[in-house]
Formats: C-alpha cells, sequence, structure tokens
C-alpha cells in the first residue's frame, strides 16, 4: 500500500496573502480563493490549503526542493528587494526565518 499527503490546512492570518507569498517563492501557481480555502497545489499530490484565523499554534513544513532549482529560489528568498536583506518567513515580513543556507 503506498501513502500519499493529499492536502493540509495551513492556518494563518492572511490567507490570501501567505497563499500568495508561498506560490511566489516557490514558483508555484495561486489562482485565488476556492471555497473557504485559498489552495496552492504543490505537485501532483499535495495541495496546501491555506486558511485565515484569528489565533492557531505555530506549525512547521519543511520542503525539499531539487538540487538543480534551490539555487534560483534561495536568491530570491534572501533576497526579495535589497541585495543582503533579511530572509522573513511571513508575507508581512513580521516574523525572522530560522532556514539554515549549509543545509540546501
Amino acid at each position: 500500500m503506498s501513502i500519499t499527503l493529499n492536502h493540509t490546512i495551513v492556518p494563518t492570518k492572511d490567507k490570501d496573502a501567505a497563499a500568495r507569498f508561498f506560490a511566489r517563492i516557490f514558483g508555484l501557481n495561486y489562482d485565488g480563493p476556492m471555497g473557504h480555502f485559498a489552495p496552492v497545489r504543490v505537485n501532483e499530490e499535495l495541495t496546501l490549503d491555506f486558511d485565515s484565523a484569528d489565533s492557531f499554534e505555530p506549525h512547521h513544513y519543511a520542503f525539499h526542493v531539487r538540487d538543480q532549482f534551490q539555487g534560483t529560489q534561495y536568491q530570491f528568498i534572501t533576497i526579495p528587494g535589497d541585495v543582503g536583506a533579511p530572509l522573513f518567513a511571513s508575507p508581512d515580513l513580521d516574523q525572522l526565518s530560522d532556514l539554515c543556507s549549509e543545509n540546501w
């Protein structure tokens, strides 16, 4: 038997902004809200369903990015506008990320 993760709900303060941010940094498509959620298709099996919430427990999501793809995305993430700008984990730029470049 093969088991794959089909979808998961990602709680956030602003589902639309978070879905757009996630799709942008990973080069994915975001077509806008669908029903209650703001879904982003990650691959053939997985969709992240972003949902707005006033409060929620912190979550951790880890993604393995193919080697040929990572250089471009890491540069894009670490340099959102200014050279040397800090890496942020949220679209409103209020939470510093704990991403370690040596793990890429």
